[in-house]
């Protein structure tokens, strides 16, 4: 989304509130947050993964931003290259006051541009609030959006729990799938949803007539384990898979089976958390057998967190040790796919497909 002069990444909606000022940045259009549960419509307007991607001549920049509903961090980037963080109060406006890296003029360019990003552009990361903006200032300088070679060419939509959105790092910028992304050199579109990633029909419809990304990953079951019986499960995830995959039939799609956590290990293995989650994991791997499509990967969750020993002392969320290992795992077992999808867009040609679906499991 454009506007303004701004990119704003990750951003479906720039709602403008009747008695404040400022565009809050929404991660899913209204209709879609009114129809998740009222945990979800709690965490569905958090705007963690939203960026400012703008790019302008002028040296000095003020950036005016808030959080509307709580404290916390807003980071900012040139390019690839780190360069503040910034607390943010909640209901009240911050200036972030930019200046242009004075040692990039004395680095020869290929070391500055040989990654994601063009060294060129301003990057503000917002963690989990609501994140408003307020004014992008270069002082009469032209404000524009980067150009699409100036970012990512690939985009990485992602949808799951909070593990997903990120809880259990320091900060959400170091999240798994960040991490993988980075690995990677892709973009990231985080709809995670803390608690309340229960596939509701409307949410499924929407990630799948969403054209705005290249490679989907869905991290689901482990928020819906005990309280969605197994028979509803299947019946949610079968459809959002079935209308993700039947729209999207060339693009590929990781499905992990839910990470190693505390029921994983009960030693009462026969508690209702234990024998859920054994039952949802069985019902993706029937999916996926049955479905049989050449562009579905489905992924063994101890794969990509392979050590429980990065899980925090909740024994659910990973730490930020947990959130790199699964970020290099995730982005080792994505990569071929991720180079074929390079390879097919350099000659414009189909993503070539595999003979069925890809089993990542052992």
């Amino acid at each position: 989304m454009q506007h303004d002069g701004v990119f704003f990444h990750n951003v479906t909606e720039l709602e403008q509130k009747a008695y404040l000022p400022g565009l809050v940045l929404q991660r899913f259009p209204k209709q879609v947050r009114h129809a998740l549960t009222e945990k979800g419509r709690t965490k569905a307007v958090q705007s963690n993964g939203c960026e400012l991607r703008f790019v302008t001549a002028g040296r000095y920049v003020q950036v005016t931003v808030g959080a509307l509903d709580t404290n916390g961090k807003a980071l900012v980037f040139r390019g690839d290259f780190f360069h503040s963080s910034h607390e943010l109060k909640a209901g009240c406006a911050t200036a972030i006051q930019l200046e242009t890296p004075e040692r990039f003029a004395n680095v020869i360019p290929g070391k500055l541009n040989n990654r994601a990003f063009a060294s060129n552009v301003w990057r503000i990361f917002f963690e989990r609030y609501s994140a408003v903006l307020y004014e992008v200032d270069a002082y009469g300088f032209e404000v524009r959006p980067p150009f699409p070679h100036e970012m990512p060419g690939l985009k990485m939509l992602t949808y799951g729990s909070s593990i997903t959105q990120g809880a259990g790092a320091l900060s959400h910028y170091n999240s798994y799938v960040q991490q993988a992304a980075r690995r990677l050199e892709i973009d990231v579109l985080n709809l995670g949803l803390s608690g309340s990633c229960f596939c509701e029909r409307e949410l499924s419809d929407h990630l799948a007539e969403r054209d705005d990304w290249d490679i989907a990953f869905l991290e689901i079951g482990v928020n819906m384990r005990g309280v969605v019986p197994p028979d509803e499960f299947e019946r949610r995830s079968s459809y959002l898979l079935d209308r993700i995959i039947d729209r999207h039939p060339e693009k590929p799609v990781f499905l992990t089976i839910i990470y190693p956590n505390r029921a994983t290990y009960f030693k009462d293995s026969s508690h209702a958390y234990s024998e859920a989650e054994r039952q949802y994991n069985e019902i993706l791997r029937q999916y996926a057998d049955a479905r049989n499509h050449p562009h579905l990967h489905l992924l063994d969750g101890s794969r990509v967190m392979s050590d429980f020993a990065s899980l925090t002392s909740d024994l659910i969320h990973p730490s930020d040790y947990g959130h790199i290992l699964m970020g290099e795992n995730l982005a080792r077992l994505m990569q071929p796919a991720v180079a074929r999808l390079r390879d097919a867009r350099a000659g414009k040609l189909r993503v070539p497909a595999a003979d069925g679906a890809t089993d990542l499991m052992d």
